[in-house]
């Protein structure tokens, strides 16, 4: 039924008509919708990797833009190898296998709450450093909005929980056209670029002039290289959104999920192999943002391939779009994850509970202040967000992997065995790049998370000792002695003898 006021018609206007719970089903995705929604971070993600990367090795000059390709080869292969190991979770755990859940059935409830916390950690730096990096794609195409970055990034922030709060299948729809804009117009210009560098023998023209090394460049190389990985790793981040949104889609669930993450993994793979290639074909270096005339990456490869005609702006524009855009998937995640541990009692009951539009509204508000202050913080500087990313990521891809090898031990039914090699392998591959980030990056600012992770886990066991000791409190009721109640004294406020007085006055003598 509509609502009568206006203020009631304005909101059911904004955020639609409220939704009964029998059309829960009709909110169902499939692959084609699942790829915008749990996999715009990932897909996102290969616009600011690279990046980060060719930042790491700037002092290395023209030197450092050669190890570009091998940095990236070796985030695709460990990238190919949680691609394999999150199709197992998902078909293990059919109804969501998040590194929570699985942390917790198989690790214990320390594990599953460390799991959780990074993985919150993850979802809030996501937004923050999407969004900011969304803006930096905006600021190259037009510099003179350099001055407005904060301003922008809270502007885009607003509209995209806004479509969020409106439900999951009207963001799949909202974002399908940005997502494959970007994924298109990308393919065509690293395509364009590639045969173009083929046939100027590998050597087209270079956009950056050759630098100087340092005299200390060789000394520092492999340290470079090291920091390099670690900050290239972002582009992994968002992988295992899938295996934790796996009730979202439609049946057969497990099979559309498999189909969504292997689309999501192909195409982010495909982008980071041309991206690598094509940046030490034509010599692309990574600029700072806050410098004038700053240009990210994906502008000047694209730039230099195409020129900046029509294609560029449709390219960068669809950048942008997906950059900013790609906090849809910690949208997705964030408040799922917050409604799993709310059920088991870690976070306030409210963040367990639908809201008009059948998607959990406190856990999506609450990621929203939580980035606007990030971004607040740091100025909407994407550089300034990237050392806190991907702690949080491989914390949980690797608390993740350690609990199926733990299932798999359990389970011992036929294939166990292939099962537990390939996610013991994911297990030690995720836990050393967890490491090489931490040491590689602690100092620039991956220490916050790090402090960050264990005062969420001490805000989920703070809650949880709250709502036993309220159980405790309120369990210790005397038993009810019914001979010693006195009968009760019943006032019935009467205007006047009618039918509703006479009603009332019949029910209070029953009392």
């Amino acid at each position: 039924m509509p609502p009568r006021s206006a203020v009631g018609r304005l909101f059911h206007f904004i955020f639609g008509r409220p939704l009964a719970n029998a059309e829960r089903e009709t909110q169902k995705i499939g692959p084609l919708q699942g790829v915008p929604i749990l996999g715009l971070d990932a897909l996102g993600s290969a616009s600011y990797g690279p990046e980060a990367a060719l930042a790491v090795l700037l002092p290395l000059g023209v030197v450092g833009i050669h190890y570009v390709p091998e940095v990236l080869g070796a985030i695709i292969c460990l990238l190919a190898i949680l691609y394999f190991s999150y199709r197992q979770t998902i078909a293990a755990y059919p109804n969501g296998g998040g590194s929570f859940t699985v942390a917790k059935e198989n690790l214990g409830e320390r594990c599953g709450l460390l799991a959780a916390a990074a993985l919150l950690v993850d979802y809030i730096l996501n937004v923050a450093v999407g969004i900011s990096a969304g803006v930096g794609a905006l600021e190259s195409a037009f510099p003179a909005l350099q001055n407005h970055t904060l301003t922008l990034c809270l502007g885009v922030l607003l509209i995209v929980t806004f479509v969020n709060l409106r439900g999951i299948r009207e963001s799949g729809l909202a974002w399908s056209l940005p997502t494959y804009t970007f994924v298109g117009s990308l393919a065509i210009v690293l395509g364009f670029g590639i045969f173009k560098a083929i046939q100027a023998g590998g050597h087209p023209r270079a956009v950056l002039p050759p630098a100087p090394l340092a005299s200390s460049a060789g000394a520092i190389s492999l340290w470079l290289i090291l920091r390099a990985f670690a900050s290239g790793c972002t582009a992994m981040t968002g992988v295992e959104a899938v295996s934790n949104g796996v009730p979202i889609f439609a049946e057969p669930a497990v099979k559309n999920a498999r189909r969504t993450l292997t689309l999501i993994v192909m195409i982010l793979g495909t982008l980071l192999a041309g991206i690598g290639f094509l940046a030490n074909a034509y010599q692309v270096g990574a600029m700072d943002q806050r410098q004038p005339n700053y240009q990210s990456v994906i502008s000047q490869l694209t730039a230099a391939i195409v020129g900046r005609g029509p294609l560029y702006f449709i390219t960068i524009g669809g950048v942008l779009a997906v950059l900013t855009l790609s906090a849809n998937t910690s949208f997705a995640d964030f408040p799922r994850l917050c409604r799993l541990l709310a059920e088991d009692g870690y976070l306030p009951h409210a963040f367990a509970n639908l809201g008009r539009r059948l998607v959990y509204s406190t856990g999506i508000l609450i990621l929203f202040v939580l980035s606007a202050i990030l971004l607040t913080i740091f100025g909407g500087i994407t550089d300034r967000l990237i050392p806190l990313f991907a702690v949080g990521a491989f914390g949980a891809f690797t608390m993740s992997q350690a609990g199926m090898v733990v299932h798999w031990r359990r389970l011992k039914g036929k294939g166990a065995k292939a099962a537990l090699s390939l996610n013991g392998l994911g297990a030690c591959t995720t836990a050393v790049a967890l490491l090489i980030i931490i040491v590689a990056k602690f100092q620039e600012g991956a220490w916050v998370s790090v402090i960050i992770i264990p005062g969420f886990i001490w805000l989920f066991l703070a809650v949880k000792g709250h709502y036993r000791h309220t159980s405790a409190a309120i369990a210790d009721a005397p038993s009810l002695q019914v001979w010693k109640m006195r009968p009760l004294i019943v006032v019935i406020p009467i205007n006047g003898w009618n039918r509703v007085t006479e009603q009332a006055l019949r029910f209070g003598a029953q009392i």
